[in-house]
């Protein structure tokens, strides 16, 4: 009786630099509204009535804090396209997969702080409980580092 391969491996093809200059720049489309609207409710929440008596100033320090991570974060995903429009218009190269892939990945760690830092300002309005607040923060982070680097360079390893 053959032995089952785990769900999912199999069959990989290689693909063209066009190819891949392609779903860099889809993979950025995808991960941008996402940025664009987290950075619009930090935006809106300065705004609203109540924001400076229900936020203490270094609660408001951290949403500033994570109002400019996520700008950061704006600003790598938006690169590649920049990037490419400018740099190599009429081509794709090694040099923009690699730039472009890595200015994407950059793009998620301040991001990851950013959800961190406004998780954490939040749950410490609504419990009013700081322990509590930074735990789920930290877990947050946590999550977002083990599904964006570590089962990522897992999967690398086991399949290459």
């Amino acid at each position: 009786m053959p032995l089952s391969k785990p769900a999912g491996t199999g069959k990989k093809e290689e693909i063209s630099l066009d190819a891949a200059a392609r779903h860099v720049l889809e993979e950025c489309r995808m991960v941008l509204p996402g940025i664009q609207a987290l950075f619009g409710f930090q935006l809106i929440a300065v705004f609203n009535e109540g924001f400076g008596e229900k936020i203490s100033p270094p609660q408001q320090v951290l949403h500033l804090i994570a109002l400019v991570l996520t700008t950061l974060a704006m600003a790598l995903v938006m690169t590649p396209a920049a990037l490419h429009r400018q740099a190599e218009p009429r081509e794709v190269s090694e040099r923009f997969l690699w730039m472009a892939s890595n200015m994407v990945l950059a793009g998620m760690f301040p991001l990851a702080l950013a959800v961190g830092l406004d998780a954490y300002v939040v749950t410490s309005v609504v419990l009013h409980n700081e322990v509590l607040a930074a735990l789920l923060a930290v877990a947050l982070v946590v999550i977002f580092a083990v599904l964006w680097l570590i089962l990522p360079r897992r999967e690398h390893r086991r399949y290459h």
